[in-house]
């Protein structure tokens, strides 16, 4: 399991939960998997996000791994030029 932590805006939509635990192996897989364990979340997923994965900002793949021991961090994405 990949512990996916939650920024604050996000919280409400998830129940109050900080973070949710899914199964995957990737990010592609662990975004599918939040959106499943937490449907209220698609919009915010599909409007996109960035995901930290152990230090690394990750804005643009899903083919990312994520191991079950990584430090994964679901954040806004910062738009502009």
């Amino acid at each position: 399991m990949v512990e996916v932590h939650l920024w604050s805006g996000l919280r409400a939509r998830a129940g109050g939960r900080e973070s949710i635990e899914v199964e995957a192996e990737t990010v592609g897989e662990m975004l599918d998997a939040l959106v499943e364990a937490c449907p209220e979340l698609e919009e915010i997923i599909d409007g996109g996000v960035s995901v930290a994965v152990d230090g690394r900002v990750i804005a643009s793949t899903r083919t990312e791994p994520v191991k079950p021991n990584s430090e994964v961090y679901l954040m806004q994405r910062i738009k502009g030029g």
